[in-house]
């Protein structure tokens, strides 16, 4: 008899853990704290829950503000989220790329980097390279041209390149950035690819493009290095004439005239770029939905239509081939910057 109530005893003390258990089970269920329960899903935040932030590293009112405030109205309007744009300016653009890499990689901060990122540290400005970011898409691109007076002498490329190398080294000017801006790069890269060593033509250090081109028109300088977008008013009205695109295909806008290898065999290309990147270390879901968001965003005839009225030249690169890109002009500006001196 007293085994049989002890047994019974254990039979109960088993009832009543069997019950507790399940308590315990159908809370934590709830709570949404059990692997693949509808309570788990429901339970999880679905990125984003809070506002964005975008960082420009350029001031406000300029070309790069402009695409990143277009791109942070497209992306708001994708998200369901406010996407804030910040200037972050200072440094040559390493205060803003810098805050961009330094973000906690949650995905609520986005950037905007510019081909700077592939010159300032061969100027000894900062360690910061493209390395140091993921880039969900390269969004625009203007490559480099070379253009002279509608008055001047020179009616190509070829004859310009000819009188360059006949004349005394330093006769030429040319200007468009300060120095050893990017168009000045630009101008320094195309000599080298023609075997005209990089003291042949005097650079004129301006404040950009438009200040240069003036000059030239002017006659204080030969020739502008720098976008033909940037030159396209003067183009317009013929005053300039763009001799060459710095890219592999004639752009749109300028059909007429051609590559540079088409006009003079050289194999030189830039473009100043502009891409949309956020800090290295992202979770992979949050990163892939970003880059989903950024595709679509450039897509969109918002956005098109944006560029296009302003005259920025559209390229759409995916993540991997942006990065291959970048690191192509990340190592071909560095040979430019160290074979004239300019690399610390």
């Amino acid at each position: 008899m007293n085994g049989k109530n002890a047994e019974t005893g254990r039979s109960r003390q088993i009832g009543r853990r069997m019950a507790l258990a399940g308590v315990a089970v159908a809370a934590a269920g709830a709570l949404g704290m059990l692997p693949g329960s509808f309570a788990a899903g429901q339970a999880l935040a679905e990125y984003p829950e809070r506002p964005i932030e975008m960082i420009v590293p350029w001031g406000a009112g300029g070309g790069t503000d402009a695409v990143g405030r277009i791109f942070a109205q497209i992306l708001q309007e994708n998200l369901g989220q406010p996407v804030n744009v910040v200037n972050r300016t200072g440094g040559s653009g390493v205060v803003g790329h810098t805050a961009i890499a330094r973000a906690k990689p949650d995905g609520y901060t986005l950037g905007v980097m510019t081909i700077e990122i592939d010159m300032m540290h061969w100027q000894g400005l900062t360690d910061l390279t493209y390395a140091d970011f993921d880039i969900l898409g390269m969004v625009n691109a203007d490559p480099g041209g070379l253009m002279v007076a509608s008055d001047g002498e020179w009616q190509d490329a070829a004859a310009l390149r000819d009188a360059i190398k006949a004349a005394e080294p330093g006769s030429f000017k040319a200007s468009g950035t300060g120095q050893g801006g990017i168009w000045h790069l630009n101008l320094l890269g195309w000599l080298m690819s023609e075997e005209i060593p990089v003291d042949a033509v005097t650079w004129v250090p301006s404040e950009g493009s438009v200040a240069g081109l003036t000059d030239m028109v002017a006659g204080g300088v030969h020739l502008v290095p720098s976008s033909l977008a940037e030159g396209r008013a003067l183009i317009e009205a013929g005053r300039v004439s763009a001799l060459a695109s710095m890219s592999d295909e004639r752009q749109e806008m300028f059909p007429d005239t051609p590559t540079i290898a088409e006009a003079t065999g050289s194999d030189w290309k830039l473009s100043v770029w502009r891409t949309i990147v956020v800090p290295k270390g992202l979770p992979e879901d949050v990163r892939a939905k970003l880059a989903d968001a950024v595709r679509a965003a450039y897509e969109s005839p918002t956005y098109q239509d944006f560029m296009k009225e302003r005259g920025f030249g559209l390229r759409w690169m995916g993540p991997d081939e942006a990065t291959a890109q970048v690191a192509e002009d990340d190592a071909n500006l560095g040979a430019v910057m160290k074979e004239a001196g300019l690399a610390r």
